[in-house]
């Protein structure tokens, strides 16, 4: 008798893989599934000539798919899913002549899929999701013509999806999500392709919906992408269809009818629809919260009409998917609504929360509330017991906060899976966090991170909120998706609690418990007490002329909005070890720059008003109250500030590789070896930050002193621009005459140093200049001019007419760079410093040129391009007769050490490279 089976599924069975299998030559399955298995997969079974099925889901295997399985021609199915696996797929498996499934999806694999899998024309099923691939989804998956199921979401892949993918007649079961790469448009599917699940998902698709859909869908997402125009007419064959996700996109028109009458589990959240007056932001199973345009322009959900603020909290606590309770002094909220696919909930103490997606292929009806029914050994256990689960995202809203900063804490606890030696053990679930739209965790596993299954683990953050609060949980695709059973993935979490980090009085603050406090009219006489004795100190205080000259400083502070923590100015000594000259890193227009650490070891920069300061209190006002309102990966964080006695204090963070300034034409000890990759991405950096500024901020603003010195680099070289002194809010006809010229020599546009002419293109020509300098590793003004014209500027206006451009390129480059990216940073230079501004592209085309999603045209020189002399008396006239405290002079100092903002990055005025540039305006011009 010849063993040909062996199937031991689900039997917790510890041990390694036997390598004596090979000895069963009749063996043609082998499955031992969710188990407790560990080792590698032996290569010696590569010599099973008649093995037909390898199944070793849910496992502990590490290590490599042994290349010898390539030798297995009668392998049809090879399934090794949830493990720990890792290394690269072998080319061999490309001898698989018989393989119609490969499941390699949940484990940690890298690098490109071989091209060998092109000869698989026999793949019915394959999944490589949940994996860190690189490369792109090749093309030769449109080959596999008997292909039924392609699951790919969360692999690391980068777009675009093949379109002969479209072409795949067999074709049911679509899902792809979180590409990377650029924009690409979305595949022209149709009608005629069966699909049951077409999704989709966060794969950078751009340009409208297909047209129509077959009505044989049961689950369409393409959501969180950059769809655009309307919902097709041909959609209202899918009324049937299950769950519909198009949240996150930017489609417009109207919400078709049958989505909100008859539509079931339908997300359309996060759009810019036009509706008149939506009366819920849940009719029926539509999602759809701040899906309207007015919701983006108003900064108001419109769907929440009736429910607008009485009282702005400060505080916020909620037990996620449990009952209320009392701890530690803390009232939280009950969270028991059942949820949804495509859910908003809004409670009556003002905070709510939006679900979307459902848990596919578990069979049974979903839940989103996890209950645990094992005993927790931890502090506060009783907040742990229960937690709200979500498929794919679960974003949690704090509404009618106090304009303030917060001290968020999340509370985590895995519940589902078990702390035993069993395959319930093995689960990950992992997913990314977001607040107030940035990722503040990336690839997060609960029990990693808490050391188990069953222990919590609290995330702290500090967060600025203007009004409303958000706490999103996203599924991008990783960890296991069926362990303990099918469909237990996506985020999870147990409580939110957020505390003020300012002062409340003690009637806003938390529960006091219950009653043995301080009696009511105690409290009043207290009070009154403390008031008159501060009265007293303070008049004390005016009598000999301690608060006076604060006067004007408290004026000017009290006109601004803030949206930044604070620091106290014993916080701000301890962190700069009260202001050790050693700490001292700069001496800017400002006053002198401190090296400083926080308690949590957060290193940060000061900046602090000196009274000697070229620049008063109205630019360091200025450059608090305008980026204060601005959070952007491209612009320099604001950690937060100090006002106290005569002291005023920025604190930003730390920017470990100091300004692009330096690091390319400063002195050689400190410049850096920036390659083109480098310094492409530095380019895209500073296009984003500005079109941010220009285009997408609640405030539109002009920088007004965009420059190579105020481009600093992080420490993985990422562009964030620094300095908002000088920055002013854009004018709604978005024009302004300024009788205050105010910017840089040789970066400042001609309109506006001419005649204080000011727009956001004043910004864009500045940007132009910074471009050539980062391609040329030249500063636009050099050492020493000869001639009356900004010497880079002007040359590469000449390379361009004699054909010769490459001759402006670093020669530290040493030709090691893409041409055609190469051309499109110089042709985009040219663009950006024309001389009409109405000639100059907006900063969002500019990020789109760069990253290949609009293809650049050909700049061609101007051929009245160059200033008349006139023009040029006119401006070497102003030039001399604006004050040195409103154009910041380049002869400041470079640091030999970094911080953040162009204050913070000042250049050494003893240096060779800019010594006494600005005493003759004639140095202006080469």
């Amino acid at each position: 008798m010849h063993s040909r089976v062996i199937s031991l599924k689900g039997q917790n069975l510890p041990g390694i893989l036997p390598p004596e299998f090979v000895n069963l030559r009749f063996l043609r399955i082998i499955d031992l599934s969710r188990n407790y298995l560990s080792g590698t997969i032996p290569p010696q079974w590569g010599s099973m000539e008649n093995l037909r099925n390898l199944s070793l889901i849910g496992n502990r295997l590490n290590g490599s798919i042994p290349k010898e399985l390539g030798n297995i021609t009668t392998l049809q199915s090879l399934t090794v899913e949830d493990n720990l696996m890792s290394g690269t797929i072998p080319e061999e498996l490309g001898n698989l002549s018989s393989i119609d499934r490969l499941f390699f999806n949940s484990n940690f694999f890298t690098g490109e899929l071989p091209a060998s899998f092109a000869k698989l024309t026999t793949m019915r099923e394959f999944r490589a999701g949940g994996n860190n691939f690189s490369g792109k989804i090749p093309d030769f998956i449109g080959q596999w013509r008997s292909l039924k199921t392609l699951r790919i979401q969360g692999g690391g892949f980068e777009g675009p999806i093949p379109s002969n993918i479209t072409l795949l007649e067999n074709l049911t079961d679509l899902r792809i999500s979180d590409l990377r790469g650029p924009d690409t448009p979305c595949p022209p599917f149709s009608k005629t392709t069966l699909f049951t699940n077409l999704i989709l998902r966060s794969c950078n698709l751009i340009g409208e919906l297909p047209e129509s859909l077959a009505s044989s869908l049961k689950v369409l997402d393409f959501s969180f992408n950059k769809l655009n125009g309307s919902i097709p007419t041909g959609f209202s064959e899918l009324s049937d269809t299950d769950n519909i996700y198009l949240t996150g996109n930017s489609l417009s028109g109207n919400v078709p009818e049958w989505m909100l009458s008859r539509g079931q589990n339908i997300d359309l959240s996060y759009n810019s629809f036009t509706y008149d007056n939506p009366s819920s932001c849940q009719p029926r199973e539509t999602n759809l919260f701040a899906s309207f345009l007015n919701d983006t322009i108003s900064n108001k959900v419109s769907c929440l009409r009736g429910s607008d603020c009485q009282t702005n909290r400060t505080s916020l606590y909620i037990n996620c998917g449990g009952d209320g309770l009392s701890m530690e002094n803390y009232s939280y909220d009950s969270d028991l609504d059942s949820g949804g696919a495509s859910r908003f909930f809004l409670n009556a103490n003002q905070w709510g929360f939006s679900n979307t997606g459902h848990f596919l292929d578990d069979g049974n009806r979903d839940s989103y509330i996890v209950k645990n029914t094992s005993r927790l050994l931890m502090n506060n256990s009783e907040l742990y017991m229960s937690a709200r689960a979500a498929a794919l995202s679960l974003t949690y809203y704090g509404f009618c906060l106090v304009k303030e900063s917060y001290n968020v804490s999340l509370h985590f606890a895995e519940i589902s899976f078990t702390d035993d030696d069993t395959y319930s053990s093995l689960g990950r679930r992992v997913f990314d966090i977001y607040i107030q739209g940035e990722r503040v965790e990336e690839d997060f596993d609960i029990s990693k991170q808490a050391g188990g299954v069953g222990k919590a683990i609290v995330k702290n953050y500090t967060v600025n909120v203007s009004n409303s609060l958000l706490i999103r949980l996203n599924w991008a695709g990783k960890g296991t998706t069926n362990i303990p059973f099918r469909g237990v993935y996506g985020p999870l979490i147990s409580a939110i609690s957020v505390n003020p980090n300012f002062y409340v009085p003690p009637k806003d603050g938390p529960l006091q418990g219950n009653g043995n406090g301080v009696s009511g009219g105690a409290v009043a006489g207290i009070v009154v007490g403390t008031i008159c004795l501060i009265i007293l100190i303070l008049g004390g205080l005016w009598w000999y002329g301690y608060l006076k000259r604060r006067d004007t400083t408290e004026i000017e502070l009290n006109g601004l909005e803030l949206n930044t923590g604070s620091f106290t100015l014993r916080q701000i000594k301890t962190a700069t070890n009260n202001f050790d000259i050693a700490n001292k890193i700069g001496e800017g227009g400002f006053g002198p720059v401190y090296k400083g650490v926080l308690p949590d070891g957060t290193l940060i920069a000061v900046k602090q008003l000196s009274s000697k300061s070229k620049q008063g209190n109205r630019e360091f006002l200025n450059e608090l109250g305008v980026i204060s309102a601005l959070q952007h990966p491209h612009l320099v964080k604001l950690h937060g500030c100090c006002i106290e006695g005569n002291q005023l204090l920025l604190a930003y963070e730390y920017m470990e590789n100091n300004s692009l300034a330096r690091a390319l034409f400063g002195p050689k000890k400190w410049q850096l070896e920036l390659d083109w990759p480098t310094r492409y991405r530095i380019c895209i950096g500073i296009a984003k930050g500005l079109a941010f500024l220009h285009e997408e901020s609640r405030l539109k603003i002009v920088h007004r002193d965009i420059k190579a010195t105020n481009v600093l680099l992080d420490k993985n070289l990422n562009a964030k621009i620094s300095d908002f002194g000088l920055a002013k809010l854009d004018e709604e006809d978005n024009t302004h005459i300024s009788t205050r010229v105010a910017g840089t020599y040789g970066y400042m546009a001609p309109e506006y140093a001419l005649r204080g002419y000011l727009t956001d293109k004043a910004d864009v020509y500045s940007y132009g200049i910074v471009l050539l300098e980062i391609v040329s590793g030249q500063a636009n003004i050099p050492d020493r001019a000869k001639e009356n014209h900004f010497v880079l500027l002007d040359r590469a206006i000449f390379l361009k007419n004699t054909g010769d451009l490459m001759e402006l390129v670093d020669t530290k480059l040493d030709s090691k760079f893409d041409i055609q990216e190469m051309m499109v940073v110089i042709n985009l230079a040219l663009a950006c410093t024309a001389i009409s501004p109405t000639k100059r592209p907006a900063m969002s085309s500019v990020v789109s040129m760069l990253e290949g999603r609009i293809v650049p045209q050909e700049c061609g020189v101007e051929q009245n391009r160059s200033m008349t002399e006139i023009d040029r008396d006119k401006m070497m006239k102003q030039l001399e007769n604006i004050n040195e405290s409103q154009i910041e002079e380049m002869s400041i100092p470079y640091t030999n050490s970094s911080t953040s903002a162009v204050d913070l990055y000042p250049l050494d005025s003893f240096s060779d490279y800019l010594q006494n540039r600005t005493n003759d305006t004639n140095k202006l011009l080469s």
